[in-house]
């Protein structure tokens, strides 16, 4: 007798067919039959717990293949830049002012999510600004991309950067025409600091506990994790897993941001590889990042930007260093994969993995390439061939569209090409890389379906897809690139009961407002995990 049964609803199996159903049976943690409400009825029993859908949508749980578990929960301890009243430099001081009042002096006040484009300064804060808040804490405000940051005076100290500190390898350290330190910190810059913006291991923990909170209440039930902080980060993402504080299920990426080469050398010496761990943790591909940021703009293109013809963007490694390094963890057993947002990134992924390929040859090693931006024709036909799986991110439009159309042009028609890909044949699993944008999956598929930006411009609409192929790219293609499609990601007898139930119909609901549904309940292992109120 199954312990959980589902009738009378919408049931989005997201398998090979796509059949839409209409009642599930539970046993334990897995999903035992499925079909029309009157062959799943008979199965009841005294002890099994039914629940009436009444034409409520039931779907696979959600698989995020792109996001940052561990830096979207330190951010809800800081100051959000994003926050419905921020509308100017003005607010977003204010707030960071009123935070340091909170906190003892030394400790660091961090602000997220900042966006120049969106506010009517249109300007980064300076370091003076920061220092007039404070001299006593450290202040960091991260720009949206996450690749990006501003710092006060008493920051650069902590951080021992001084004006004749060096830039480093795919990083620049922003300094005035006199040579004096703006404060302004640009990718490998930033990242590297992350070690110096300190926080308590209790503080991490009570953050990871947030962040998987908030995923779970929007459906995700997996996560593909991009890139802890530090190692500490990574050694705390799993210890929280294995206390319970955190429900999703975590594929983890070897990769921190801020010695990802470093980290990856030590997960290679310890003998890990793809696949280790379990079903609640496990470690995932190893990760690069090869560019930038796709709204800073700091993307490695292959022609200059449309907003700026003498730019093509940074690159952090050399072809050389790129294939030795991704070269060794395939060697090993690792799937690869890499940050690429620009085609000229993309394409230097691409010869990275056919060079692994060619000289270690692997069946099904299921390259992967995270966001892979830019993805024109050429290179679209070289993933296919070498079975990659991109990891695109289309609720980025949302946010960031208009800032596409500036400074990329027409290539904005390429830029994560749902449609392409699918046509194609190549497999492509949806990433948010929350905190960069909303982490909500509903809003991510209605992104997909609509490539609408917050300002109403439809941007690429060529590569517009259905909620249904949305969907599953949410769900089983997620599965798929983390070797887990037999286990999870479809609605199917054998596989795991992680499931998710919505508000009402999706199917059903007007395209342009999917994002407005809510989710109803989240199922992980067969239990309930969240209930809407």
């Amino acid at each position: 007798m199954p312990d959980l049964v589902f009738l009378r609803g919408e049931v989005i199996t997201a398998d090979e067919q796509n059949r839409i159903l209409e009642a599930v049976a539970v046993k334990g943690n897995k999903i035992v039959a499925t079909g029309t409400t009157e062959e799943i009825e008979p199965l009841i029993g005294p002890q099994t717990t039914v629940i009436d859908l009444n034409g409520k949508s039931l779907l696979p749980g959600f698989i995020d293949s792109h996001l940052h578990l561990s830096s979207y929960g330190i951010d809800k301890l800081g100051v959000s830049c994003k926050a419905p009243h921020i509308q100017s430099l003005h607010d977003i001081l204010q707030d960071v002012r009123e935070k340091a009042s909170e906190l003892p002096a030394g400790k660091w006040v961090r602000a997220w999510g900042f966006n120049e484009t969106k506010i009517t300064e249109q300007r980064y804060p300076t370091k003076e600004e920061l220092d007039q808040i404070s001299t006593e804490h450290p202040i960091i405000i991260i720009r949206a991309c996450n690749h990006i940051s501003v710092v006060n005076s008493k920051a650069l100290e902590i951080l021992s950067l001084h004006k004749d500190t060096p830039n480093p390898k795919g990083g620049i350290i922003e300094r005035d025409r006199e040579g004096e330190l703006t404060g302004r910190l640009l990718e490998n810059a930033h990242f590297q600091i992350a070690k110096g913006v300190t926080y308590t291991e209790e503080e991490l923990s009570h953050a990871l506990k947030l962040a998987s909170d908030d995923y779970v209440a929007a459906g995700i039930t997996s996560i593909h994790d991009a890139g802890c902080m530090d190692s500490d980060s990574f050694r705390l993402m799993h210890q929280a897993v294995r206390n319970g504080l955190v429900n999703v299920r975590i594929y983890a990426m070897a990769c921190v941001m801020d010695s990802p080469e470093l980290f990856l050398e030590s997960m290679i010496g310890a003998g890990m590889a793809t696949g280790v761990g379990d079903e609640r943790f496990k470690i995932g591909p190893a990760k690069l990042f090869t560019d930038g940021s796709s709204s800073g703009p700091t993307i490695a293109t292959r022609k200059p930007y449309t907003s700026d013809s003498e730019n093509c963007g940074i690159l952090y490694y050399s072809q050389e260093e790129l294939n030795r390094r991704l070269g060794e963890a395939h060697r090993i057993g690792f799937q690869i994969t890499a940050h690429a947002q620009g085609d000229r990134a993309i394409e230097m992924v691409l010869d990275c993995i056919e060079a692994a390929q060619q000289e270690h040859p692997r069946p099904d090693a299921r390259p992967r390439i995270e966001h892979a931006g830019i993805s024109e024709p050429d290179l679209l036909e070289r993933m296919k061939q070498l079975g990659v799986v991109p990891i695109p991110n289309p609720a980025f439009f949302y946010e960031y569209g208009e800032g596409y159309v500036h400074n990329y042009g027409e290539r904005v028609n390429q830029m994560y090409p749902m449609r392409d890909f699918m046509e194609r044949g190549i497999i492509a699993a949806i990433g948010s890389d929350s905190p960069v944008t909303d982490y909500r999956p509903l809003f991510g598929i209605q992104a997909a379906v609509n490539r609408t930006s917050k300002q109403g411009r439809k941007i690429g609409v060529g590569q517009t897809v259905t909620v249904l192929d949305a969907i599953r790219a949410y769900t089983w293609n997620g599965a798929y690139a983390s070797f887990d499609e037999h286990r999870k990601g479809s609605i199917e007898a054998g596989k795991l009961a992680d499931l998710v139930i919505l508000d009402s119909s999706i199917l059903r609901a007007d395209p342009a407002r999917i994002a407005d549904l809510c989710v109803h309940m989240t199922i992980i292992d067969g239990e309930i995990v969240y209930q809407a109120k």
